[in-house]
């Protein structure tokens, strides 16, 4: 209880404090970068180490490809079947596809399944989510938004430069050691940062304005995202008949609301902003009931 009131009590802040203009309008910039290139790098260096080498750790990975390829093919098809526009279709394919396996993620399921599952979160978000946002994001950004090429040299440069991603890796090196406890002691306080902040984050860019327009493609975005998607994990866990916390930790992920930066990267790049920020925004709170759902159904 004391994690969901955390949970709910810094997204009111967050949303309380963007109505009454207390902050600057670039604090979830900030806020978000922050936690990008120091409270997440302490988190995947702190918790990544604590794995152990073998097959377990590569299921997330494995079932969040899956899962995003298959949302990916569900959502194409739906807008073509509805006929949505080129520029809905871009927003579609960014907010339906990718989870907030983060920045919501993190406090959700260690609220959940605790503190044991977050190797297992940083393992599906890192080479899962992250990747497929810098890779897949940015040509549907791109292909949506204009006929220019990708650039693939400036795709790969943003993966290896990233650095959560950047420190996965240098982590990798250090399974199955220990740090110095003065070395602990300083990561753990900057990771524990990084839930009320991502979520005082997620309150200032809440959104919940849907005009009469948007209502189908809305319904449908949330319907892949917070439905299909986390059907599809449970199939793939079924079919290989995995077990054990790697599988629960990734059909719980695969639940998770749309991303923020998805939907930041819709806006941005001029794909339906005031669509993708709806669908952020309704779909992130109401991802708290459908987790709790999903949660109580498969433990």
């Amino acid at each position: 209880m004391e994690n969901f009131a955390l949970i709910f009590i810094a997204m009111l802040i967050g949303y309380i404090i963007n109505k009454q203009d207390i902050f600057p309008k670039d604090t979830p910039i900030i806020l978000n970068q922050f936690i990008l290139y120091i409270s997440l790098p302490a988190l995947v260096l702190l918790k990544v180490p604590q794995l152990t080498f073998s097959f377990e750790i590569i299921i997330p990975v494995i079932i969040a490809w899956i899962v995003m390829g298959i949302s990916a093919v569900a959502v194409l098809s739906l807008c073509k079947i509805m006929n949505f526009s080129k520029e809905v279709t871009g927003a579609l394919m960014l907010v339906a596809v990718l989870g907030n396996t983060s920045f919501v993620g993190i406090p959700v399921i260690q609220a959940y399944l605790g503190d044991s599952a977050l190797p297992y979160v940083v393992m599906y978000d890192q080479l899962g989510s992250f990747i497929a946002l810098a890779t897949y994001g940015t040509f549907i950004a791109a292909y949506y938004s204009s006929e220019e090429s990708v650039d693939v040299k400036v795709i790969a440069r943003k993966i290896i430069t990233f650095p959560p991603f950047l420190f996965l890796i240098i982590s990798m090196f250090f399974i199955g050691r220990t740090f110095n406890p003065v070395v602990v002691s300083v990561l753990e306080s900057l990771a524990s940062t990084i839930v009320p902040l991502a979520l005082v984050a997620v309150g200032l860019q809440l959104r919940f304005k849907l005009p009469p327009e948007d209502v189908k493609p809305f319904i449908g975005a949330l319907s892949v995202k917070l439905i299909l998607s986390p059907l599809i994990a449970i199939g793939v866990v079924m079919i290989f008949s995995w077990q054990g916390k790697a599988a629960l930790v990734s059909i719980m992920e695969a639940g998770m609301g749309p991303m923020i930066t998805a939907g930041a990267v819709a806006s941005m790049a001029g794909l339906a902003p005031r669509l993708s920020s709806a669908i952020v925004g309704y779909g992130i709170l109401i991802s708290f009931l459908t987790t709790w759902i999903l949660h109580n159904y498969i433990t």
